[in-house]
């Protein structure tokens, strides 16, 4: 098999960096906050392996992607965008495609707005929520949790990368990537968010510390400001996609959530995924609830990994 290669495409106005490996149908990789292409290692080869050409790009924003200053060029009109000049690079009509976190609101909406484009979608860590027409993201987060939730602090500029600022990359990848709280991500009142979230002093034994400097290095180079900006374009989010009210999501689909995760328990979400309510907006779709926490394609790779080749191989014989 040959290795990872990697390359820069242009889509959508901006250069984005991709990882590839493999021949075959095209599977596309998203990753989330604060990540990468990275962040599927596992996953690219074992997909390669068994016959399918993927691709992992930074996301705008990330890595050694193009990171527009501006918010409003992180809406999901510009980030939905960036995927489907991706598979016309490829030339590719329709590609499986699988989502964690940011990752996988992309593929949500990507089904939303071109569903034409995609075979089967795959999503980590992260349901789908339909629009509320009654009130905004931010509005709404800031009604339930005030100023302490961390995307509420992350809306201002300047005011998250501040309080990043004062610990090293390194920290900062284990605050995050290691977060084992269950409950929702809010900060006691007058403190940060990064303030709060604990820096590990071990390893679980899915990450190495090589791995995380991996991100570490990359995110000293490029700042967090353009994975802020995913948060900052929320709002602006809400408007576009009025037209979408009441929308359904027909593309097949497959959720893979940690039993672990943060606000998994609490916030109902086991509920909504396992009950009626996700089904009347994504009809066509599979839940399959793991043992693990947020970035569930890392801590339990092997298994998510054999997932998103069973979904596969379902969607291909249908």
């Amino acid at each position: 098999m040959n290795e990872i290669i990697h390359q820069n495409i242009k889509t959508n106005g901006i250069w984005m960096h991709v990882a590839e490996q493999g021949t075959g149908p095209l599977v596309l990789l998203l990753h989330g906050f604060p990540e990468l292409w990275y962040s599927w290692r596992h996953q690219i080869t074992f997909l390669a392996n068994h016959g399918y050409h993927v691709v992992a790009p930074d996301l705008r924003g990330y890595g050694d992607s193009h990171s527009p200053l501006s918010p409003e060029s992180y809406t999901v009109m510009h980030l939905v965008a960036d995927v489907i000049g991706l598979l016309d690079h490829f030339r590719q009509q329709q590609a499986f495609v699988v989502g964690h976190d940011w990752g996988a609101i992309v593929g949500w909406h990507l089904c939303l707005f071109r569903p034409d484009r995609v075979k089967g979608f795959i999503s980590l860590s992260t349901p789908y929520f339909p629009r509320n027409p009654e009130v905004k993201f931010t509005e709404f987060y800031r009604q339930l949790f005030g100023d302490w939730s961390y995307i509420s602090q992350f809306q201002e500029p300047g005011r998250a990368e501040r309080a990043f600022a004062r610990y090293d990359y390194l920290a900062v990848m284990k605050k995050f990537f290691l977060i084992t709280k269950t409950d929702n991500l809010i900060a006691p009142a007058g403190m940060e968010i990064i303030d709060y979230l604990e820096t590990p002093s071990w390893l679980p034994p899915w990450i190495t510390e090589e791995e995380l400097q991996v991100y570490a290095d990359k995110f000293q180079e490029s700042g967090f400001t353009g994975a802020f900006n995913y948060y900052r374009a929320m709002d602006l989010n809400w408007e576009l996609t009025a037209p979408w009210q009441g929308s359904k999501i027909m593309v097949p689909t497959k959720i893979l959530l940690g039993d672990k995760d943060i606000g998994f328990e609490v916030n109902g979400t086991r509920q909504y995924v396992e009950g009626e309510a996700l089904r009347s907006f994504v009809p066509n779709l599979e839940v399959v609830i793991l043992d693990g926490h947020h970035f569930i394609q890392e801590e339990k790779h092997q298994q998510v990994s054999q997932e998103i080749l069973s979904f596969i191989h379902k969607v291909s014989a249908d």
